[in-house]
């Protein structure tokens, strides 16, 4: 028997039938650390309830819309009552199915890695909201995938990314991983991770945290330069990056 590994699609189906009430996200780090948060109502909740940063980001939004790593669907939803066309991607099976559960009319069970299958110009705008500019995962996997959404969008594209300065933390534990993440090759805020829900352990996976001057450098060459950017306090911040000008 197959052994289920969709820990993060368990935890939303589960948080589905409470509206997020009562469930609680189990991440692990590679070194041990593993953090329980309250996260997953906000995988549900409406505009309102969203941050300022996150409402300014949503206004932006224009044209046909690609939302990577569509979780629980709350921006795809609010975007189609815009009446915007919205496709809603996750690597998650569970996720997915949540998403057409709550009505989000076109979403794929699709990774980031496969976003070479859609074809050219086919979205105006890229959103990758809750902290996704990490499902990039590294510096080489990140400029190879800039470079194919910049040929999947159209001449005036433009991607809506949120991230976390992996710098602003006096948190010892995190200050000690970085330190080894350097030691070994990787970028400071590169974390191997994985996600657990009750008996359902996920497989682990590479998330990137990124300042706001290695995103730069990220794309630099990819055809994507960052036009605006929107912060709060704690290192959390949205980039929107738009076509470079030639």
């Amino acid at each position: 028997m197959r052994k289920d590994t969709d820990g993060y699609g368990a935890l939303l189906l589960n948080a589905l039938k409470t509206n997020g009430q009562g469930v609680v996200e189990i991440t692990e780090r590679e070194d041990g650390f593993i953090a329980a948060s309250d996260w997953p109502p906000r995988y549900f909740s409406e505009h309102l309830g969203w941050t300022k940063r996150e409402r300014e980001a949503i206004r932006l939004v224009k044209g046909r819309v690609l939302d990577i790593g569509c979780g629980a669907g709350r921006f795809a939803l609010h975007l189609q009552r815009k009446g915007l066309e919205v496709t809603g991607i996750d690597s998650s099976k569970g996720a997915v199915q949540v998403c057409k559960l709550r009505g989000v009319r076109h979403v794929l069970l699709r990774p980031i890695e496969e976003i070479g299958k859609f074809k050219p110009a086919s979205f105006d705008t890229v959103i990758m909201m809750g902290n996704n500019f990490g499902l990039f995962a590294g510096f080489k996997k990140a400029k190879k995938l800039l470079r194919q959404l910049y040929g999947i969008t159209s001449a005036l594209g433009q991607i809506i990314a949120e991230a976390v300065d992996p710098y602003q933390t006096n948190d010892p534990s995190h200050l000690a991983y970085q330190r080894h993440n350097r030691k070994r090759g990787r970028m400071s805020g590169q974390l191997k991770m994985r996600i657990r829900h009750q008996k359902i352990i996920g497989s682990w996976f590479d998330y990137l945290l990124v300042s706001r001057k290695e995103m730069e450098e990220i794309l630099d060459g990819t055809g994507w330069e960052i036009g605006k950017t929107l912060s709060e306090e704690g290192g959390k911040y949205t980039a929107i990056m738009e076509k470079t000008r030639n």
